[in-house]
């Protein structure tokens, strides 16, 4: 059966669940989320969660960054600097597609 998986087109064995494809894709599943037709699919639903013809399929894995590091959302984070006074800064983190 044809999905687009990330944009691109594939072909997979008909009746595939989803963690079986990540499997397949050779992909840590600890580390990714997936959406499928625009919904995302809980971890725990992976295994029940039968591909169909035409499917749309993003696998996208957690990033953070350090300070001042673009896109993605914010996170302020209260710190204590070398001189015990406090600091803030400003984490990033996000999602980026992956590569399949």
């Amino acid at each position: 059966m044809n999905l687009l998986i990330n944009g691109e087109d594939r072909e997979v064995a008909d009746n595939l669940a989803l963690d079986k494809l990540i499997t397949q894709l050779d992909l840590t599943p600890e580390r990714i989320a997936i959406e499928l037709n625009q919904n995302v699919v809980r971890r725990a639903d992976w295994v029940s969660t039968v591909l169909k013809e035409n499917d749309r399929v993003e696998i996208v894995h957690f990033v953070g960054g350090g300070e001042g590091t673009g896109g993605g959302s914010r996170r302020r984070e209260q710190t204590a600097g070398a001189d015990g006074r406090s600091r803030r800064r400003y984490l990033s983190f996000g999602f980026l597609r992956i590569r399949v």
